[in-house]
């Protein structure tokens, strides 16, 4: 449609580690902030642990397009292995974000593109949210995103989760809050590391 405003977001995440529901969420916080969505994922080999990529589409009106999500402006980056794994970067825009849970500030450097991160597993495991072996972490990776991208504002991702969330709904909001509040950006241009 022209005139639409199109963000694309890509997810990469393991078989098991909430991706594809992070995107649903994702989709439905903007959804009730009157944009139009569009949210598919993409399977290799569907066992758990195995890479997953989930797409998300966010824009100002209804959007016709239904290709993949090859330019992406966001990338969310769920497990840190990723980042040697799959070229998890393709195609990102010079002007995007990559929001990646970690500890701490991982060592990648991607020119004119911002890089940020939460230790949403750390997280999800003191909110009780998976084990410490396997944390599910896609509610706190979302609160980070509303923050460090401004892309959905947190209300609308807490009402996403009220929706979307069946199990453990006060720890996922909490989840959800705790990475809003303590997701760190490094500006671009700047190396983490």
């Amino acid at each position: 449609m022209p005139g639409t405003t199109v963000t694309e977001i890509r997810m990469h995440g393991r078989g098991g580690q909430g991706a594809v529901i992070a995107s649903r969420l994702l989709a439905t916080a903007a959804f009730l902030e009157d944009k139009g969505v569009q949210t598919f994922p993409t399977f290799g080999v569907e066992r758990r642990g195995a890479p997953v990529a989930a797409f998300v589409r966010i824009g100002t009106s209804r959007i016709r397009d239904r290709s993949g999500a090859m330019k992406p402006h966001h990338v969310v980056v769920l497990d840190p292995s990723l980042l040697d794994a799959v070229d998890v970067f393709a195609g990102l825009r010079a002007d995007g974000t990559v929001l990646v849970n970690a500890p701490q500030p991982p060592s990648i450097r991607r020119d004119g593109a911002a890089v940020a991160w939460i230790d949403a597993s750390a997280i999800a495991v003191r909110r009780g949210l998976g084990t410490r072996a396997t944390p599910i972490i896609n509610t706190a990776i979302l609160g980070a995103f509303a923050r460090v991208t401004g892309v959905v504002k947190l209300e609308s991702v807490l009402e996403a989760i009220r929706r979307g969330v069946s199990t453990k709904l006060e720890e996922n909001l909490a989840a959800a809050r705790d990475a809003y509040e303590s997701a760190a950006v490094v500006p671009p241009g700047k190396a983490t590391a």
